[in-house]
């Protein structure tokens, strides 16, 4: 366990924002974590920082930071079909799916080369190609901030929807996950693949586990920036979901619209094509700009401050209002 006093968070966030913590403390074992909440001053507000690819801070955080580092990935349970496998929240969420796609173990092919922390996976419910995390979800494993009592919520526990869970609205900032439960397949795999550009990539290829992988990395590779190069956070809005009637209206208008059908009653709508009929491909305003090749994600082009790339998404939200009455929702968590 590391400790630092108005430490850099620079390194700890993939839009490479340079802010500070007022605490921010590095933590690898669970019983260690334990040993820091008991002490510390619980009257500082706190954060669990996953991977850091899911925020955008915009000033500077007065409060306690914790990065888990913890790792493993161990068994559970199986049988001839299924694995129950428990994997440690300090765990890349990548890294893990690497695992499990070498030991052809079916579930998260389609949420390859997602960036983050295992721990974090279930707060966002995190998705793609089709395929969330529910999907594979059975449990996880945490501690209540204000009693230090552990505890372990199953699936209907966590209250998925898209993009949030419980750990978004009720319980946020309450709990800490130290691992999470995921059942994966080890047979008879039902393959996801009603993603258009995914089925298209496949159509010549034997649909396995393996290949699925390696297709959608190559698709994410070809629309996402890597964190490096520029500070990005991935989809920084996410696709709006709006009724039968508004999708009518909205077809009537603009034809060319892509959506989803997700039930009878509603539909998700492109949150790219919407920004990018908003004429903001290629923008740039200070050094801040929408990536090219993919109009959700937002990049830092160097030294740009958190305040500059909330400003430019503010522009992009009224801009898109105005344009076709949709309000886009952070994907993003801002602070």
């Amino acid at each position: 366990m590391e400790v630092f006093r108005n430490g850099s968070l620079k390194k700890f966030n993939t839009f490479n924002v340079d802010e500070k913590a007022k605490v921010l403390v590095e933590i690898d074992r669970v019983s260690d974590l334990f040993t820091f909440l008991t002490k510390e001053n619980q009257k500082d507000k706190m954060l669990v920082l996953g991977g850091g690819s899911n925020i955008l801070f915009t000033k500077s955080y007065e409060g306690i930071i914790i990065s888990l580092k913890n790792k493993g990935i161990k068994l559970i349970d199986e049988d001839e079909n299924n694995i129950l496998v428990e994997i440690s929240s300090g765990e890349s969420w990548n890294d893990f799916v690497v695992w499990a796609v070498e030991n052809n173990f079916g579930g998260v092919e389609n949420l390859s080369l997602i960036p983050g922390n295992v721990g974090a996976a279930p707060i966002q419910n995190i998705g793609a190609y089709g395929v969330e995390l529910k999907d594979v979800f059975y449990s996880c494993k945490g501690i209540m901030l204000d009693t230090l009592n552990e505890f372990e919520f199953t699936k209907s526990d966590c209250e998925f929807n898209y993009r949030s869970s419980i750990f978004k609205s009720t319980l946020k900032n309450k709990t800490i996950i130290t691992s999470v439960k995921l059942n994966l397949t080890k047979s008879k795999h039902n393959f996801n693949v009603d993603y258009k550009e995914l089925k298209e990539n496949l159509l010549d290829t034997e649909l396995t586990i393996k290949n699925i992988s390696d297709q959608v990395i190559q698709i994410r590779k070809s629309k996402l920036p890597d964190p490096k190069i520029f500070g990005n956070c991935g989809s920084f809005f996410k696709n709006p979901i709006i009724n039968i009637s508004r999708h009518e209206s909205l077809i009537n208008k603009f034809p060319d619209i892509p959506f989803f059908k997700i039930d009878n009653n509603n539909y998700k709508i492109s949150a790219a094509w919407l920004i990018d009929q908003s004429d903001f491909k290629n923008k740039k305003v200070k050094n801040v700009g929408v990536y090219s090749n993919q109009p959700l994600v937002i990049i830092n082009h160097g030294n740009a401050k958190g305040k500059d790339i909330l400003d430019f998404a503010k522009e992009i939200k009224e801009t898109v209002i105005g344009n076709f009455d949709i309000e886009l929702e952070e994907e993003v968590l801002i602070l």
